[in-house]
């Protein structure tokens, strides 16, 4: 794909020598709006973290095209919200790319900020204790901090969790904004109906690709049932695996199928990760 903006091959990403997603190759296009979607644990964070680089491949590769700047917006649980800050400056943060975490803000820096502010409904919020803010209301403000790292690729870790309904589509539309823009945007997400029904592009994890494309037939009953087998058939202390190669799912860590773990069921509702290693 010569517009690809993120490459995978064979990408495998873990914890600890324990893989968490496994053999993933593909390409995300440039200017595409992509939903990462399945059951707790699948790997969807891990994917994450490993595009922005906060975790190194185990094997394989993962290649952003070279000039591409990237935001990441990590889930709420990661945020220390008992940190003496404000608004503005969790805010602020966005601008450290253009000029350093110590460096001074200039007049636009500031006119930035106000606009962002703006832009997510927190015009006035400047000085509010971030811990004062509601889910809905710090989410938003995440968001202004995105729109302040002016990035190609924004990556969005569950921006949709513990927030209200007039929030979640307010964050929707400044997405689809996004897309407009020609920015490239992936978001981890539980709902399905909000998935088909706003993303054009899914990929369906289950610790190893399921399916990955158009959303509609991606989320097909028969590979959100395969998601759920292939969830089931994983050990929590699951050894390394070896490439598959197209195979249906011959790793060494799979055991028999009728033993079922019923939390690795997919929902079409939100949900929440879990555990130390949920991805």
């Amino acid at each position: 794909m010569t517009d690809a903006c993120l490459t995978f091959k064979d990408l495998t990403l873990g914890y600890n020598s324990h893989p968490a997603v496994h053999h993933l190759s593909g390409a995300v296009k440039t200017g595409s709006l992509t939903a990462v979607v399945g059951a707790n644990g699948s790997g969807k964070s891990t994917l994450m973290k490993g595009i922005v680089g906060v975790l190194k491949p185990m094997a394989g590769t993962c290649t952003i095209t070279p000039g591409k700047r990237i935001a990441y917006l990590p889930q709420q649980s990661e945020l220390d919200r008992s940190f003496p800050a404000r608004v503005i400056d969790l805010v602020s943060l966005g601008l450290w790319p253009k000029r350093g975490l110590l460096g001074r803000y200039r007049s636009e820096d500031r006119e930035a900020i106000r606009h962002a502010l703006k832009a997510v409904g927190l015009e006035g919020f400047e000085k509010r204790a971030i811990d004062t803010l509601s889910g809905g209301q710090l989410q938003r403000a995440l968001f202004a901090r995105v729109l302040l790292q002016d990035a190609d690729v924004i990556l969005l870790d569950e921006p949709f969790n513990a927030v209200d309904a007039k929030t979640v589509g307010d964050l929707i539309d400044l997405i689809k904004h996004w897309q407009g823009e020609k920015r490239t945007v992936m978001v981890v997400a539980h709902d399905l109906e909000l998935v088909r029904a706003h993303f054009p592009r899914t990929l369906l994890l289950a610790r190893r690709p399921v399916a990955w494309g158009e959303t509609l037939q991606t989320l097909h009953p028969q590979n959100l049932a395969k998601a759920r087998r292939f969830d089931e058939a994983w050990h929590d202390d699951a050894p390394w695996c070896e490439p598959d190669h197209g195979h249906s799912h011959a790793h060494s860590h799979v055991h028999d199928e009728h033993h079922h773990h019923e939390h690795g069921e997919i929902h079409d509702r939100p949900d929440h990760e879990s555990g130390p290693r949920a991805a």
